[in-house]
């Protein structure tokens, strides 16, 4: 894959409305508060990988917007239809996808989750060169039934199934499922377990200090090197 060939697309609702399943861990300003933190997170690491030209946010919320393009990022507006449908993810998703192809032609194109805090550089792009060729690609979530990373080449449409039970919707509907350790990108945070787990894998500086900050055990997580198109720890 041509180094800055892919366009990121990663989506994000409401703050105030985030993370509800963390109400018994974290206050609603400190849910808040994390979302942010683990997206400028995802943000900055997928930013370093040299495969990715852009990122852009899809999101209604004005701080979001505002915090992501201080990170260099791209923001979508989330298409109206998306506040009130159920499928508010996939179509916002699938709108940014088509502006970017109408904007920079028959890009390759990866679908993000947005609250991915452990994430490494060097995983994502070990991911993208996995994924390279003529067919979708998905990487699922440490549950294995969501989807972490869902890649679609220039020549066909990201046709995004986020949702429940997402990794079958998307291999149901032709994408194939890539294997790979890539602990930081299959974990994302929607429970007090999930937040667990993050924290013993280690996460980026910004969730790490806000976790600190909040009282919460935290390390920064250490880089990660690539070997033959996996990860390891050094």
């Amino acid at each position: 894959m041509c180094p800055h060939s892919v366009h990121a697309v990663i989506a994000v609702k409401s703050l105030d409305s985030a993370k509800s399943r963390l109400a018994g861990v974290l206050a609603p300003a400190h849910r808040s508060r994390l979302v942010l933190a683990m997206l400028t997170d995802t943000v900055r690491a997928a930013a370093e990988v040299p495969a990715i030209a852009a990122i852009t946010i899809v999101t209604p919320d004005p701080v979001v917007a505002e915090a992501t393009r201080a990170l260099g990022a791209e923001v979508h507006p989330e298409p109206a239809r998306a506040r009130t449908d159920p499928d508010g993810l996939n179509i916002a998703l699938a709108d940014a996808a088509a502006a970017l192809r109408t904007r920079y032609g028959a890009v390759d194109l990866l679908a993000l989750q947005a609250d991915l805090p452990a994430l490494c550089p060097d995983e994502l792009a070990a991911v993208l060169a996995a994924a390279s060729g003529e067919l979708r690609a998905l990487v699922t979530d440490h549950a294995g039934t969501g989807t972490a990373a869902l890649f679609a080449p220039s020549g066909l449409p990201l046709r995004p199934r986020f949702g429940r039970d997402s990794a079958h919707h998307h291999r149901a509907d032709g994408a194939r499922e890539l294997a790979g350790e890539w602990p930081g990108l299959r974990q994302d945070v929607d429970t007090a377990a999930d937040l667990a787990a993050v924290q013993a894998l280690g996460t980026g500086i910004e969730t790490t200090a806000l976790l600190r900050e909040l009282g919460v055990p935290a390390r920064v997580r250490e880089p990660v090197t690539q070997v033959c198109g996996q990860v390891a720890t050094p």
